[in-house]
């Protein structure tokens, strides 16, 4: 059977945690920062989970981590 496949869009995104949970990113936070309150700044660069009913798709993109 061959190896499958790493998704690499997936693979930049995506952290596994020692608790097998998923780390990513904030939404919302690369451009148009002027306008965003200083508290809403701060509070997304702050870590970020992947809900439970995603996992199951991520994991399935990143199938050796």
């Amino acid at each position: 059977m061959p190896k499958m496949k790493t998704n690499r869009a997936a693979a930049k995104r995506f952290r596994k945690t020692a608790s097998g949970k998923f780390k990513c990113g904030h939404a919302f936070k690369s451009h148009i920062l002027t306008k965003k309150s200083t508290k809403r700044k701060r509070v997304l660069r702050g870590a970020n989970h992947v809900r439970a009913e995603d996992a199951g798709r991520v994991q399935r993109m990143l199938p050796y981590l």
